[in-house]
């Protein structure tokens, strides 16, 4: 892999940030990933929003200042609320390496990188608005994109005895806007790495991000019940080329996707339980190629959380989530990129979670995915194929994180923070198979990934 050397490296830093942090700026001007520009807009610090005072993990109250638009905020609260990312140095090593190299500039393993740097803007607009936005320069990729975004409106009302909390969110992101850490845009892991083989497989709803653009309305009764309903619509091929973003083989929606969110939730004595159910309904064209018709895409999910907070000093939590993908591909099927014209994908994900006085964290989480057999859409290839055809992979995950800022007293408190974690992931089955699952030789456990990752925000 290329290597800057440390005066190159402060020069492009420089030069990255006078680029990204003005973008944003313009992003979400008046025309969770944890970020310090809201600790500082209300006078926090991490720990009050955040679990082991580092995003993305929400707090109940956290959850409360996102579902309110980010506008919470002191008196003398910064006019612009912007901060920044470094997500990197991190290093990356695989059981076997990947002959052909992890990516462009990168060798076959033992990679150290910067996987990424980011700008937002974070915080209040006007008085019921604010806004999540994030550009992000890709290390590996080399190239800049917006990413992240979640712009809000929200207020309340008293009926009777109870508060009704209501807003609409503008997000490129279907699930970015959600409260809890179970659905796909803040699911665990909240971070990996970018140049070890992943599976090949994932339903649609996660697989749009920074693609279109929607707009849903949401409310919260009691603190009780929450429901969400709206659109998405996939942005033009020249929008996203304007947005760095660009992805001609990307599923192109037809019209608008309707989306939905259900949950209820109970927050008592320090604790807070969910579940709900979410979805994603879409037709368009397959690769951005409309002469074989539409197809067809249902996501239903279904989520449950569960968190101990108490006093803080010791908290505890669970997250899950299934969603189930029914897959009409009859144009696929037309164009012969589908054996079918009709298939199924699966994918449970849960995780457990412990940590100590905000700063120690230890987390270990399982993954499943498995789905219809199809050799047009699962096809042999080196390291990212499928020999048979089929897409089911599982395996575990392993991560601890030490994160020595963020909380009551802390160095440099709201204004820095950092977290450092080590990961490890196994894998039991990839793309079908536990052994020569490409055709080529490489066993699942052959991708068994160790990346240590050091981040920063500013």
């Amino acid at each position: 892999m290329k290597r800057l050397t440390l005066a190159q490296g402060r020069s492009f830093l420089a030069f990255s940030c006078l680029l990204v942090l003005p973008a944003i700026a313009f992003l979400a001007a008046p025309t969770a990933r944890a970020v310090p520009s809201f600790a500082r807009q209300m006078g926090v610090d991490c720990s009050q929003c955040h679990t082991q005072a580092f995003g993305p993990a929400l707090t109940p109250f956290g959850q409360k200042f996102k579902m309110y638009g980010y506008v919470w905020s002191k008196p003398d609260a910064p006019l612009l609320p912007l901060a920044g990312m470094i997500e990197g140095p991190s290093y990356t090593w695989t059981k076997k390496g990947q002959q052909a190299g992890a990516t462009k500039n990168f060798s076959a393993n033992d990679n150290i990188q910067l996987d990424q740097l980011s700008g937002f803007y974070g915080g209040k607009i006007l008085d019921k608005l604010g806004a999540f936005g994030q550009v992000t320069y890709d290390g590996v990729a080399e190239q800049t994109h917006w990413d992240n975004l979640d712009m809000r409106f929200a207020s309340d009302a008293t009926l009777g005895d109870t508060r009704l909390v209501y807003g609409i969110t503008v997000n490129n992101n279907p699930t970015v806007q959600d409260l809890w850490n179970s659905t796909p845009a803040w699911g665990f892991p909240y971070a990996s790495s970018p140049v070890a083989p992943t599976p090949a497989a994932s339903p649609l709803i996660a697989n749009v991000a920074q693609q279109v653009l929607g707009v849903t309305t949401y409310a919260m009764w009691n603190e009780l019940l929450y429901t969400e309903a709206g659109a998405y619509r996939s942005l033009s091929n020249s929008t996203l080329n304007r947005l760095g973003a660009s992805n001609l083989g990307a599923f192109e929606i037809d019209s608008l996707a309707p989306y939905w969110r259900l949950a209820l939730q109970h927050d008592w004595s320090g604790q807070l339980f969910s579940i709900g159910t979410y979805g994603l309904y879409a037709r368009g064209n397959p690769s951005w190629d409309s002469s074989g018709g539409d197809d067809y895409y249902t996501d239903l999910g279904f989520d449950a959380t569960y968190q101990y907070i108490g006093s803080q000093d010791h908290i505890f939590g669970l997250d899950t989530t299934y969603i189930h993908e029914n897959q009409n591909l009859s144009a696929s099927h037309k164009l012969g990129n589908a054996e079918h014209s009709n298939d199924n994908l699966n994918t449970f994900n849960a995780n457990i979670y412990y940590t100590y006085h905000q700063t120690y964290k230890g987390t270990l989480g399982y993954f499943n995915t498995t789905g219809s057999q199809d050799t047009g859409l699962y096809q042999p290839g080196s390291v990212s194929g499928s020999a048979n055809g089929k897409p089911n992979s599982n395996g575990w995950i392993m991560e601890l994180d030490y994160t020595p800022f963020g909380k009551p007293g802390s160095w440099l408190a709201p204004w820095a923070n950092a977290r450092f974690s080590l990961q490890y992931v196994i894998y039991n089955k990839f793309n079908g198979r536990n052994s020569n699952y490409d055709g080529s030789g490489r066993n699942a456990d052959d991708n068994d990934t160790l990346y240590l990752l050091a981040w920063f925000l500013f």
